[in-house]
C-alpha cells in the first residue's frame, strides 16, 4: 500500500493560549518519521481536528510538508458531516501538498448507506489524491456496510478503508468483497494483529507516538510471516493499547506525550486534560515500559 505498514494520526501541538503550535508540529512529524511512521495523518480525529479551523488545517498540512519534504506522504483529515463543505476542504487540501485524503463517515446526521456513498463518490471526484475512507461507529453512530465499502472501492482514487467498527468479522468481509489492491487498515491499536490475518496491510495508529517502533515490527514481522513474533510485540504491547483509550482519545496519548517531556500544549475544550487517576495509570503504563 502507498502509505505503509503504519500511519500515524498525529497529535496537533497547542500552544498554552490554545493556538496551534506548528513548529512543534513539524518536530513531532520528523520524530515519527524516525521512529516507526511510514507515513503522518495530520488533521485526524487524534489531532483534535473537529476543534480545528479550515485555516489550521491548511497551516498545519503546510507546515507538516515543509518539515517532511519528499520523505514520507501526508494524509490530511479534509471532511467532516457536511458534504459539500468536505468537498471545498479537499479541493484546497488537495492544491496545498496533500498525499491523501481521510474522508470519515459523517457523524450526527445518521445518513443510511445510499447517503454514505453518494457523500464519499462527492468527496472522490473532486480530487485526484487517494482517498481514504474511514469508519468509526463508536463516534459517528453510524456503521458503513462491508457492501457500500465495497462499492466506493469501485471508485478509481478510493484506495483504502480505516476500519474502527470495532469489528474483525467486518474487516474480515471487506476484504472478501473488494479486489485485493483495495486496502485495509485498522484503526485500533489493539486489533492491528486480528485484522492483519483477515487481511489488513497496517495500522493508522495512535499509539505510534510513543511505541511506533514495536509496532512496525509487529506489522512487518507478520507480512515476513514471523507470526511468532508479530504474536509475542502485540501481547507485549497491550498493556499500552489500552492505557492509550481509558478515556476519548486523543486525551491519554497526548497526555503521556507530555508525561515524556514533549510540551504538545492543553486540549482544545470540550477535550479536557484526564482526571488525576487516569494520568496515574498513563504514568505507571509509561513506567512499566521503561519510559519514565
Amino acid at each position: 500500500m502507498i502509505f505503509g505498514n503504519v500511519v500515524t494520526a498525529m497529535l496537533t501541538p497547542f500552544h498554552a493560549d490554545g493556538t496551534v503550535n506548528y513548529e512543534k508540529a513539524q518536530e513531532l512529524a520528523v520524530y515519527l518519521l524516525e521512529n516507526g511512521s511510514d507515513s503522518i495523518l495530520v488533521a485526524g480525529t487524534t489531532g483534535e481536528s473537529p476543534t480545528l479551523t479550515g485555516e489550521e488545517k491548511i497551516q498545519l498540512l503546510k507546515a507538516v510538508k515543509e518539515a517532511v519534504g519528499n520523505r514520507a506522504k501526508i494524509i490530511c483529515g479534509s471532511t467532516n458531516n457536511n458534504t459539500q463543505a468536505s468537498v471545498d476542504m479537499t479541493k484546497k487540501v488537495s492544491k496545498m501538498g496533500a498525499d491523501g485524503i481521510l474522508a470519515v463517515v459523517p457523524y450526527y446526521n445518521k445518513p443510511p448507506q445510499e447517503g454514505l456513498y453518494q457523500h464519499f463518490k462527492a468527496i472522490a471526484e473532486c480530487t485526484d489524491l487517494p482517498v481514504i475512507l474511514y469508519n468509526v461507529t463508536g463516534r459517528t453512530g453510524t456503521n458503513m456496510q462491508p457492501e457500500t465499502v465495497a462499492r466506493l472501492a469501485e471508485i478509481k482514487n478510493i484506495a483504502a478503508v480505516k476500519e474502527a467498527g470495532g469489528s474483525v468479522e467486518q474487516a474480515a468481509k471487506i476484504r472478501s468483497l473488494c479486489k485485493e489492491d483495495f486496502a485495509i487498515y485498522s484503526g485500533d491499536d489493539a486489533l492491528t494483529l486480528p485484522m492483519l490475518a483477515v487481511g489488513a496491510c497496517g495500522i493508522i495508529s495512535v499509539a505510534a507516538h510513543i511505541w511506533g517502533k514495536e509496532i512496525q515490527q509487529m506489522v512487518q514481522s507478520y507480512h515476513d510471516k514471523n507470526t511468532q513474533a508479530a504474536k509475542e510485540m502485540h501481547l507485549h504491547l497491550l498493556k499500552a493499547f489500552k492505557t492509550m483509550f481509558i478515556t476519548s482519545n486523543p486525551i491519554p496519548v497526548k497526555a503521556a506525550m507530555n508525561l515524556l517531556g514533549w510540551n504538545l500544549g492543553p486540549f482544545r475544550l470540550p477535550l479536557v486534560p484526564p482526571s488525576s487517576a487516569e494520568e496515574q495509570i498513563i504514568l505507571q503504563t509509561l513506567q512499566e515500559y521503561g519510559l519514565k
